[in-house]
């Protein structure tokens, strides 16, 4: 059995998009594979209203709280779910399956696979920007019950933004692995309403400080944090968001000190961050046909980690003439997207087409 669990919060007309399509998945109909619906109503204006039952047979339940708990209101979700499903599908209120291919996808999951992150697309037809090779994004992401439940889901501390990070590292230090599967297409419509760019920023910079600060290595953190304020500090200037990033960047700078220290182990680390992806996929192109010198494009999420691989196989980073070209991010969207004919892709998808490379 599948639960969808669906925080949300005044956007009635977005959250009956994703009821439509899920009532619309003809892979649950006649309980060829049973589901049911959790919508967390995270103290919206007017309280949602919701079908007990969609077209297809799939039940639906409302769990109304009474303040908004942000993507901690999963947390209520999940515990609300049924006991007889194996899969939690977390969704956002405007993002929904694109077909169900996924629900074979997680029928075949080995047992040491806690979560399973969707390939998610716009309606632009690019990918979701964020997460990792082991780092889901939360509007599609399916995650077993019990190792959910056993890793105390979502810290309530982090309302939305990088809680992802955080949960998928304590999936990971659970013994868990986290999964990407290209069969599991999610369309995240992303609708404007409600995103304050001063709030986004203020969030991003102070949440990706407490990840870090939880745990790096000793050796790591220093450097990752001034990478963290270097990257959005950036993106806040682009978004004109500045306002924001600075009262973050305070809230960081106070509360680090609150966050627990379990630090990963090296090998860990390297797996959260995609290091262990990175060197893997780069190793494997330079067998396939050595290169010297490397042109980093599309730089993007952990771009750090790609230097760091390519530094480790002595391959100079150019700016031009470079014998390769490599996409610059670790996040599987954007990379993605980026690949194709003429680029080196800095870790391999499973399932996805092998992307060819020839010289730049």
């Amino acid at each position: 059995m599948i639960s969808y669990v669906i925080p949300t919060k005044d956007r009635h007309r977005e959250l009956a998009r994703t009821l439509d399509a899920i009532g619309s998945m003809a892979e649950h109909g006649h309980d060829a594979a049973p589901a049911e619906v959790i919508v967390v109503d995270n103290a919206s204006d007017e309280p949602v209203r919701v079908p007990n039952w969609l077209p297809n047979g799939v039940s639906v339940r409302v769990v109304r709280r009474h303040s908004n708990e942000g993507a901690a209101g999963r947390n209520t979700g999940v515990l609300r779910a049924s006991a007889k499903s194996e899969w939690v599908v977390m969704l956002d209120d405007d993002s929904a399956p694109m077909d169900g291919a996924f629900i074979a996808a997680l029928d075949d999951q080995p047992a040491d696979v806690g979560a399973v992150s969707a390939d998610i697309f716009l309606p632009d037809g690019t990918r979701e920007r964020g997460g990792l090779p082991e780092v889901f994004i939360g509007c599609g992401v399916a995650v077993r019950r019990w190792a959910f439940l056993a890793s105390g889901g979502y810290d309530p501390g982090f309302g939305y933004y990088a809680e992802e990070y955080d949960l998928s590292a304590k999936l990971i230090l659970g013994g868990r692995r986290v999964a990407f599967d290209p069969r599991f297409r999610v369309l995240h419509r992303k609708v404007a309403g409600g995103r304050d760019m001063d709030l986004i920023l203020r969030r991003l910079v102070r949440n990706n400080g407490w990840v870090l600060q939880r745990y790096a290595p000793d050796g790591e953190l220093a450097e990752r944090l001034a990478e963290n304020e270097s990257r959005y500090r950036a993106i806040a200037d682009k978004e004109h968001a500045r306002v924001g990033f600075e009262a973050g960047l305070g809230e960081l700078s106070a509360t680090l000190g609150q966050q627990r220290r379990t630090p990963m182990e090296r090998a860990v680390w390297d797996r959260f961050t995609g290091l262990a992806a990175a060197r893997a996929a780069l190793r494997d192109a330079m067998n396939e046909a050595p290169f010297s010198s490397a042109q980093i494009v599309e730089p993007g999420k952990n771009a750090w980690v790609i230097e760091r691989a390519l530094d480790e196989l002595n391959v100079e980073i150019v700016e031009d003439g470079a014998d390769v070209r490599v996409v610059g991010t670790m996040s599987p969207g954007p990379m993605l997207d980026a690949g194709g004919d003429g680029v080196v892709t800095p870790w391999l998808v499973p399932g996805a087409r092998r992307l060819r490379r020839v010289a730049a």
